[in-house]
């Protein structure tokens, strides 16, 4: 019998005892429709609780104690069990838990919320390579940032090459600081002439690979890709993804395109630099995010400043929003003052 039956019975042999103190069990057992045995064990945790004591007199019998002592005592008694039994059943929930944690942590393809965490390039590199082969459609890309060593782009192309002589569509957004690198404007130049797209913009959100439309891998830093990436394949999130890649293709321009400039006579990285200072970026994160040097986007917060009579950078930033200067630029610059 288990110890919440058991309280059960107690409790209705203490309420018969109260009715009548001086009935046997073989009465209780009559009356109550119990066992002589579930009588008798009922009895002796009434007793341990001290819900029933003996009589005086030496005979045997018991007696209830005082009921508005007896129930209370009984019920709190009930309820230290229940609030233990609950303990135990959240111990147990908890170790399930954390087994179960432990073994989706090595189910990677097991996860249930679409998104797994890739740590360290090599696993970035690791993961892309297998998604890769599995590719049919198209790869679509945001490669924002300094350009890539000579080496890691010689590294690439046989994978490239594989892709695209499968038919793979591919389409990358590079910032249009490439341009002042004669190795990537060779490496762009590699890949369209092997059919590959390419287009430039003067500011990127994040690099992000999107692979058929299914799977993105999306840098964990916008700043730093060497803290590895998310991989995520929820149906959600790659439908914003693939907008916002789609978005900014259609703004930016083609790699041969000379660099316009805006109604207010600024040059795109001078466009998006100012979206960048509107919403208080720092000179480092400005290079970053042009892919230029520090000293670069220093000049070129300076010479915004000049131009608009700022004493800082942040109103110059304040003063181009103020004058609507932001409007149109912030269309195709891939910057927004928000970010």
């Amino acid at each position: 019998m288990d110890l919440l039956t058991l309280y059960a019975l107690a409790d209705k042999v203490y309420t018969e005892l109260l009715v009548n103190p001086t009935t046997s069990v073989d009465e209780m057992s009559g009356r109550l429709v119990i066992g002589p045995d579930d009588v008798r064990a009922a009895l002796d945790l009434l007793s341990e609780l001290a819900l029933v004591q003996q009589h005086d007199h030496g005979s045997g019998e018991l007696h209830p104690v005082d009921p508005r002592i007896g129930f209370d005592v009984l019920h709190s008694r009930q309820q230290a069990e229940l609030a233990a039994a609950q303990s135990k059943v959240e111990e147990s929930r908890a170790v399930a838990e954390q087994i179960i944690s432990e073994y989706s942590s090595t189910q990677p393809d097991a996860d249930l919320t679409g998104a797994r965490q890739l740590v360290g390039v090599d696993e970035v590199r690791t993961q892309l390579a297998l998604l890769t082969d599995r590719v049919h459609t198209e790869v679509l890309t945001f490669a924002p940032g300094s350009p890539p060593t000579e080496e890691n782009m010689r590294a690439s192309r046989p994978l490239n090459a594989r892709l695209l002589g499968r038919g793979v569509r591919m389409r990358t957004v590079y910032l249009d600081s490439i341009k002042n690198s004669n190795a990537a404007l060779d490496n762009a130049r590699w890949l369209v002439e092997r059919g590959a797209e390419v287009r430039t913009l003067p500011a990127l959100p994040a690099r992000m690979i999107i692979l058929d439309r299914a799977t993105a891998l999306v840098s964990a830093d916008e700043l730093d890709s060497s803290l590895g990436a998310t991989m995520l394949t929820g149906s959600g999130v790659l439908s914003a993804l693939c907008a916002l890649f789609d978005n900014l293709w259609r703004t930016a321009g083609h790699l041969g395109d000379p660099p316009p400039r805006e109604d207010a006579g600024l040059t795109p990285p001078e466009a998006a630099a100012l979206n960048m200072l509107a919403a208080g970026m720092t000179d480092d994160a400005v290079a970053k995010r042009l892919g230029v040097s520090t000293r670069t986007a220093r000049r070129i917060a300076s010479t915004l400043m000049e131009n608009l009579g700022a004493r800082s950078r942040f109103q110059a930033g304040a003063l181009a929003e103020r004058l609507g200067m932001l409007d149109d630029i912030e269309q195709w610059s891939g910057t927004h003052p928000a970010q």
